[in-house]
């Protein structure tokens, strides 16, 4: 039984989907502007591994990210760098692809831009101005009243009169109330516009998730996914618009994952302490190991980022591929042994990640035991489920003696040995041991030694190597 937490109501629920064996499901995606960072990565890996355990759950998902291809942040960026807006959006979803595609995230069934989706934007807004809780302000704006949802507020557990009494009051005699938002904005001067009823202009972000989800998932769907800062104003913003336009309930569960800290501190651009995933994933052996890192706490939980946590969850996978040498694993065969029910209990209580990644370490020592006293056959099988448990998660897709080649990028600009000059090190090396010329063996264990590589003899003259 999958219990999640709900956001919306602050408690664990059953998973009671609208359609028989069917999830719809809506995720925040990202503002095209910038480089992913690992704030971005935390949530995208949090939910990809929540499409993955829906679907071994014998679910079928609709899984529905968007990308936030206009707004002010993206206008400013274009014009700072003497570019079109396509071709600044155009660069930095590529590279976003890139990026999650080297962390296993899977690309999800509809990823819908906001400039893709103008003509259901414009049809909303007009349902809300239609239905009363929206106007055209004197500046051309169309805002929504807040004060017209009776329901403003109940995601976040803000009250409205509470929000409306602590609100910074700007001059801006267009809103009737300071909390009202923008649905769709007058077009200025060297911006970019749309035609509407109301004149040229652009979308409010707010509202471009709730046609999209709308559109692809309908106007009640199951879950609705993103990180704990769109929980206010963005998500409530969201419930508003939605049910109000449609009527309807919109999403059932809400989730949220918790945020990213660097010494303590929530990682933002603001504070100038965001790291980017293509700027870390070049330090690591693997993208696996951000993966690693980032499933190693509770999706809703905060997590801390730093480099000791980094080799913590290095060396963590390292001991799930050193059980694995030697093995190849092959296809689970259906059945139901204590780790696979430990791993489903853990994954069916609000996806628990850390708990999985502890059966898999469990898994890990069983092989090892029956290594240790010859049960082969134990071993080949606990090796299958370990594979197949870790696939669940996203992880132990290398082949695990290519694990041990990959290396740390050197710092400085020195090379890394590549594999084939390692090889033919150890030929030499195995070479002047079968002459018995100890020197040169020694010489060249030391030459390997200091480029990082290390060398384990086996019986009957073979030797293995990896990289520390």
């Amino acid at each position: 039984m999958l219990r999640i937490h709900n956001s919306l109501t602050g408690r664990k629920e059953e998973l009671q989907t609208i359609l028989p064996g069917r999830v719809g499901m809506y995720v925040c995606g990202i503002t095209v502007y910038d480089y992913c960072h690992i704030g971005h990565a935390r949530s995208q890996v949090a939910f990809d591994i929540v499409r993955r355990w829906l679907r071994a759950s014998g679910l079928d998902v609709t899984y529905v990210r968007n990308i936030t291809d206009i707004d002010d942040k993206i206008i400013r960026r274009a014009a700072e760098n003497g570019e079109s807006i396509d071709a600044l959006t155009g660069r930095y979803i590529e590279a976003m692809n890139e990026d999650f595609a080297k962390l296993g995230i899977e690309r999800p069934d509809h990823e819908p831009r906001a400039t893709q989706y103008l003509p259901e934007i414009v049809a909303m807004t007009g349902t809300l101005i239609d239905k009363g809780y929206a106007y055209v302000a004197a500046d051309g704006d169309v805002l929504y009243a807040v004060e017209r949802f009776a329901g403003y507020g109940r995601l976040s557990g803000k009250k409205l009169e509470d929000l409306e009494a602590g609100a910074r009051i700007e001059v801006d005699a267009a809103k009737r109330n300071p909390l009202d938002f923008v649905l769709w904005k007058a077009a200025k001067p060297g911006e970019p516009s749309w035609p509407s009823p109301w004149g040229a202009g652009r979308p409010g972000w707010h509202i471009e998730c709730s046609a999209m989800s709308v559109e692809l998932l309908g106007t009640h769907f199951d879950i609705h996914g993103g990180g704990m800062d769109l929980k206010f104003p963005h998500h409530e913003n969201e419930i508003a618009q939605s049910c109000a336009a449609t009527g309807d309930g919109f999403a059932n569960i809400w989730l949220h994952n918790g945020f990213v800290n660097v010494d303590e501190e929530k990682m933002s651009k603001s504070l100038g302490n965001f790291f980017t995933v293509r700027e870390v994933l070049p330090t690591l052996r693997h993208a696996e190991v951000l993966r690693y890192f980032l499933v190693s706490s509770h999706y809703r939980g905060p997590i801390n980022y730093s480099t000791a946590q980094l080799a913590q969850a290095d060396a963590a996978l390292t001991r799930l591929y050193t059980a694995l040498r030697g093995l190849a694993p092959a296809p689970l065969a259906r059945s139901h042994t204590a780790a696979q029910e430990e791993f489903a209990a853990a994954m069916d209580d609000d996806f628990n990640t850390p708990q999985a990644l502890a059966v898999l370490q469990g898994l890990a020592r069983d092989i090892n035991a029956a290594r240790a006293v010859g049960d082969t056959k134990t071993a080949q099988w606990r090796a299958n489920e370990l594979v197949a448990l870790g696939n669940l998660l996203g992880l132990l897709t290398v082949e695990a003696e290519q694990w041990f080649r990959l290396g740390v990028p050197a710092v400085g600009g020195e090379a890394v040995m590549g594999d084939s000059a390692i090889e033919a090190l150890v030929e030499a090396r195995l070479a002047a041991r079968k002459a018995k010329n100890w020197a040169e063996s020694d010489r060249i264990r030391d030459q390997l030694a200091a480029a990082g590589i290390v060398l384990e003899d086996k019986p009957g003259g073979t030797t293995e190597w990896r990289r520390k």
